[in-house]
């Protein structure tokens, strides 16, 4: 089976793919991205994400790979959202067994894998992780996402990793990790800093990046605390894995420029030479599509999800 049907649902969007995992990339045409009410009652959100597949060719009886944002229980394909502020609806639901009677193509089953080790695993088959034994994934977007993987596997768990191998689940500055780095961490410093009203008129990430870029010091000062900040988080676990690269994937990766910098500095004032070499997603679009797929591909032959 080369051909693997996968969907990636975000916080405000759906994307339906086919994926030729023997090239390592989509089937030619076959993506199909559309946004997706989060708010809205379970019959329609699972609809509204069912309808993005609906405009993919798929293969029938095919296995589908879903990659989704925790927190979820991928075994068992059960929403457990709550207090997040997306899928609240789907608290509770078996997501899996309501999309297998939507899904087209009368699939044969779904593989659920959380968005950051989908993301991981197709940089791994066919990005910038190829090719090493142990990486660290991170993406950088609304939070911060991490998967560290050794020999194609997430690890989640031992004393090399935090707790299920999430940066979610770290700390820094005695604050868990997003109340520090985070999309809505970094606006609300920006405000404080600057002085301006912490309300919903305050510029987005990307727009405190072009102000930094631009030389403002207080945008400067918000890029270097937040992001100094999760250089020192990681900085200890890196020196327990030992990742030979660091892959940083998600919307605020297009600022490496700024970021990458900051987070340096971290890893450098935790503890000198603890950073790894760190590169950009080589597939930013396309990893988390192709590693649902292989995930799919995977539990579909009845290989187990390892926990090393």
């Amino acid at each position: 089976m080369n051909r693997v049907p996968v969907l990636e649902i975000g916080g405000t969007h759906v994307t339906a793919a086919v994926i030729d995992t023997a090239a390592g990339r989509p089937v030619p045409f076959s993506v199909v991205r559309q946004p997706v009410p989060a708010g809205a009652p379970a019959r329609e959100l699972l609809d509204a994400i069912a309808a993005v597949a609906d405009r993919v060719d798929v293969p029938v009886a095919a296995h589908w790979g879903v990659a989704i944002p925790g927190p979820f229980d991928y075994a068992a394909g059960v929403g457990r959202f709550r207090g997040i502020g997306k899928f609240e609806a789907l608290h509770g639901v078996d997501v899996g067994a309501e999309l297998l009677g939507r899904l087209p193509g009368a699939p044969s089953g779904i593989s659920f894998v959380n968005d950051a080790d989908a993301f991981a695993l197709g940089e791994y088959r066919a990005g910038a992780a190829a090719g090493r034994s142990r990486a660290l994934c991170i993406t950088l977007g609304t939070g911060v996402g991490s998967s560290f993987l050794a020999g194609g596997h997430p690890v989640v768990e031992g004393p090399d990793v935090p707790p299920d191998g999430r940066a979610h689940r770290m700390t820094v500055d005695g604050l868990p990790l997003e109340e520090v780095v985070s999309r809505r961490a970094i606006r609300r410093f920006y405000a404080r800093t600057a002085g301006v009203p912490d309300a919903d008129g305050l510029p987005d990430v990307h727009d405190i990046a072009g102000s930094a870029r631009a030389g403002d010091t207080h945008a400067l000062r918000a890029v270097r605390h937040c992001f100094g900040a999760l250089g020192r988080a990681l900085a200890p676990w890196c020196e327990r894995f030992r990742p030979e690269l660091m892959v940083v994937g998600g919307s605020m990766a297009r600022s490496w420029d700024l970021v990458g910098p900051a987070v340096r500095e971290g890893f450098d004032s935790w503890a000198p030479g603890t950073a790894p070499p760190t590169v950009t997603a080589g597939r930013p679009a396309d990893a988390p599509l192709i590693g649902a797929a292989h995930w799919a591909l995977h539990r579909s032959a009845g290989t187990p999800p390892v926990r090393t």
